[in-house]
């Protein structure tokens, strides 16, 4: 069924905004293996290209979608390594810029301590991602985009906060799609209240909106505070969006369309490696099957795969996989636990 109607004959299938970063995770190779343990006993880690929205634009071009990217970087190797790496993967970098004041790529140092207890260490003073300007943001690159995705994050601080504002702006009067990913992280945000004014800002223009019952409340809270499930839903849907999708960890997902239907989908079992990254897999895989206009079921179903895969993994962007393996992996796991092993 055909929940979102997008334009075909636009270049790119998906344009992000945000943050951009760099992982450091425990060896964990054929050569070196670091074993669960506290970050300070950690001696060698691997680099990633980290962040949320970089990992969808990952995600989404490893199935072979088109993807661009709205960012900043620094000015030095990091900001190579992220560039260089987006070039290889194909994603359009030509909107990503450097900073010109000395600001550097967060950096992020991933503890794992079994395979239920991981946390991670930010360094993120500043941060080359929020120094994203009006300036950087051209109307002509986001008409080329079937849709925009919108990270959270980066509206935390200004001068991202009204750069991200002036890309939903000019989204909703290109006809180009607004996606939010609410991705809230308690770092940069100064209070609960800003979280919560300019998150609904953005979510009362998205066509999608994705994020966890907590992110759901930080959200809302300045609007209606309390709301269940259903009663977010049906607040969010009376702008103007046409997918509700919450999230509630280990206990599963619901997407609530504008049409009254909900669909709920339970993750898939699997041996953690992490606690992190099942997010980015998650939007990854629910967005390609949303852009191939497939049952929302199905996109849920293909989305909470690729989440289950991504816990299992040592990192984020370069263990995203593609949709052969994802399939491939829900069979697995169908074969050994049955077919409603994931479905409610």
């Amino acid at each position: 069924m055909n929940y979102i109607d997008f334009d075909e004959s636009r270049k790119y299938d998906l344009i992000l905004l945000g943050r951009i970063g760099i992982d450091f995770n425990p060896a964990y190779s054929d050569d070196v293996k670091e074993d669960f343990k506290p970050l300070k006993k950690v001696h060698y880690f691997e680099k990633f290209v980290g962040g949320s929205p970089a990992n969808i634009a990952v995600g989404i071009t490893h199935h072979g979608m088109k993807a661009g990217f709205i960012g900043k970087v620094s000015d030095d190797q990091f900001g190579d390594f992220v560039i260089d790496y987006f070039n290889e993967q194909g994603i359009d970098t030509s909107n990503i810029s450097r900073c010109t004041n000395g600001e550097k790529l967060g950096l992020t140092f991933t503890e794992m301590k079994s395979p239920i207890e991981s946390s991670i260490l930010m360094y993120r003073n500043r941060v080359a991602d929020l120094q994203l300007s009006v300036d950087d943001i051209k109307e002509e690159y986001i008409r080329q985009a079937k849709a925009i995705l919108i990270s959270g994050t980066a509206l935390a601080e200004s001068p991202s906060r009204e750069a991200a504002l002036k890309a939903v702006m000019l989204a909703r009067r290109v006809g180009t799609k607004i996606i939010f990913d609410i991705d809230y992280r308690n770092y940069n945000w100064k209070n609960f209240d800003e979280i919560s004014i300019y998150c609904s800002m953005v979510a009362k223009e998205s066509t999608v909106i994705l994020g966890s019952r907590e992110e759901f409340d930080l959200t809302e809270r300045e609007l209606m505070p309390g709301l269940s499930d259903e009663e977010s839903a049906k607040m969010w849907h009376g702008y103007h969006a046409r997918i509700v999708v919450i999230k509630h960890g280990m206990q599963g997902s619901t997407a609530y369309t504008r049409d009254g239907q909900k669909f709920s989908i339970r993750p898939f079992p699997v041996q953690a490696r992490k606690g992190f990254g099942g997010g980015d897999g998650y939007a990854s895989g629910f967005l390609y099957g949303l852009f191939h206009n497939w049952e929302i079921i199905d996109c849920l179903e293909f989305g909470s795969a690729e989440a289950s895969m991504m816990v299992r993994a040592n990192n984020c962007s370069d263990a995203l996989p593609t949709p052969e393996e994802v399939h491939a992996f829900i069979k697995e796991e169908k074969e050994l636990y049955g077919d409603m092993i994931a479905r409610v």
